[in-house]
């Protein structure tokens, strides 16, 4: 009896999870003329008022399908997921920002869009969808999520300070990660000693971005093996630990724990810490309130620029890193044909063009198709925001996402520590033998869940 109470408390937990699910869908009245598409998502605040419009716009367009959208901010997404999935409930469609589609799909909890959807519609969503937005949800051959907005990383740069630094405009672009270095330590100042000012400083999280800058792999699709020990990463992983050891370890830490009392977590680029940060469109907003700020104060706005991640083509290196939100249809779901209606409706499939154009705008979200980036409306938007539009621009080049693989989350941590680890330490480190670690568990890790049974077939064991 013992051995039986934790399987019957997880059943439980199950079944108050499914009426959970079922009491919220059931908040506002489903037209009887339509059948009902349970949402849930991530977005609160702000995002979720424009969640919810996209929502009102779809229900409003058509009279098949009625999206209900549910917000579930917070941790633990996935075990309320595949609660719901055992306790009979889950959702129609939802929307991740995190690397899970292989795990997920590997584990049975997820429908590929050909198993809901007409395969002369899929090919033409594949189609749709920039390479770079495609690459997110492709596993196994298989389509498994629609990336509905892009997330795109790149340098920003503060033009007056750069300018000041070289006594020379600054460049459109920039030739090599040598041209980086040379600007980032004439930007860099001290006073009586103290470090005030850092030129660039790599961030412990973004060897995922300058090792495919470098022209390395973090895995090879060919052998599914994966390749942490690429020298190549090393050689990214080396570049950017010189700048601790230029500056300082002790120094270096002590910096970035300063940027964490900028008030009400003020972008450190706009308080003039760094004169160049590595990171992602939503910074447009930030930096676009603090001119505008300036000129309500009868202030001359400081001026910024963007960078693409330098990169040699003919080695290999590609133009940065993507992630962003995909949407995911879980297996099981009652109402699959009413999610993949949402899906081309959000990314602008099928006509839908404008629409997309207007959830993008609202959010700040890049297009995951040319074509919505091309709508009349977005170009205009583009005009008015010129540093976003060097982010729709990055997105249709080269960009490669975390490896799509069981176990991409644990991948990604790995990575990150050993990169956090490197650049805040002076401890002597073999920065080589380390990759290395990390490849041999890392292989060893994936081997060992791929050979057990998935999700799906667990389940039909029990049936």
């Amino acid at each position: 009896m013992p051995r039986r109470i934790p399987t019957i408390l997880f059943l439980l937990f199950a079944l108050a999870i499914a009426v959970w699910g079922t009491t919220i869908s059931l908040t506002s009245e489903t037209p009887e003329d339509r059948e009902e598409v349970v949402f849930w998502h991530f977005w609160s605040g702000p995002d979720g008022a424009i969640v919810d419009d996209v929502v009102r716009r779809f229900n409003e367009s058509q009279s098949n399908y009625f999206v209900r959208a549910v917000s579930m901010p917070g941790n633990n997404f996935d075990m309320k997921l595949f609660l719901a999935i055992t306790g009979g409930d889950p959702p129609d469609l939802i929307n991740q920002d995190d690397p899970i589609v292989a795990d997920w799909a590997f584990r049975g909890a997820l429908y590929s869009m050909e198993e809901i959807a007409p395969s002369e519609e899929v090919e033409r969503l594949r189609e749709w969808l920039l390479p770079s937005a495609r690459s997110l949800g492709e596993y196994d051959g298989k389509l498994y999520a629609v990336c509905n907005g892009l997330d795109i990383r790149a340098l920003y740069f503060n033009q007056d300070l750069v300018e000041s630094a070289l006594q020379s405009p600054a460049p459109k672009s920039l030739e090599s990660y040598h041209q980086l270095d040379q600007i980032a330590r004439a930007c860099t100042k001290y006073t009586d000693g103290e470090l005030t000012q850092i030129g660039y400083l790599p961030d412990p999280r973004r060897l995922w971005a300058w090792g495919p800058a470098f022209g390395g792999d973090f895995y090879d699709e060919a052998t599914s093996e994966i390749t942490t020990d690429d020298p190549r990463i090393l050689n990214a992983l080396e570049w950017m630990v010189s700048y601790r050891r230029e500056l300082g370890a002790n120094n270096v830490a002590t910096y970035r724990q300063n940027d964490q009392s900028l008030p009400n977590k003020m972008f450190p680029l706009l308080a003039e810490r760094y004169a160049i940060i590595l990171d992602g469109q939503w910074r447009v907003r930030d930096i676009e309130a603090a001119q505008q700020q300036s000129r309500e104060r009868g202030q001359q706005p400081t001026r910024y620029g963007v960078w693409p991640l330098p990169h040699d083509p003919q080695q290999n290196g590609k133009a940065g890193w993507v992630n962003g939100n995909v949407f995911l249809v879980p297996r099981h779901a009652e109402n699959a044909s009413g999610a993949w209606e949402f899906i081309k409706f959000w990314t602008g499939m099928d006509g839908h063009q404008s629409q997309a154009a207007t959830t993008c705008m609202a959010g700040g979200w890049i297009p995951v198709s040319q074509q919505v980036s091309e709508s009349p409306e977005f170009q205009q938007y583009l005009q008015d925001h010129p540093l976003f539009a060097r982010f729709v621009e990055f997105s249709q080049t080269e960009q490669v996402p975390t490896p799509i693989i069981p176990a991409a989350a644990r991948y990604y941590r790995e990575v990150n520590n050993l990169v956090q680890r490197a650049m805040y330490s002076d401890e002597p480190m073999d920065l080589n033998a380390e990759l290395v670690s990390i490849d041999k568990a890392m292989q060893d890790h994936l081997d060992r869940i791929t050979s057990r049974p998935s999700f799906d077939e667990e389940s039909k064991r029990h049936d």
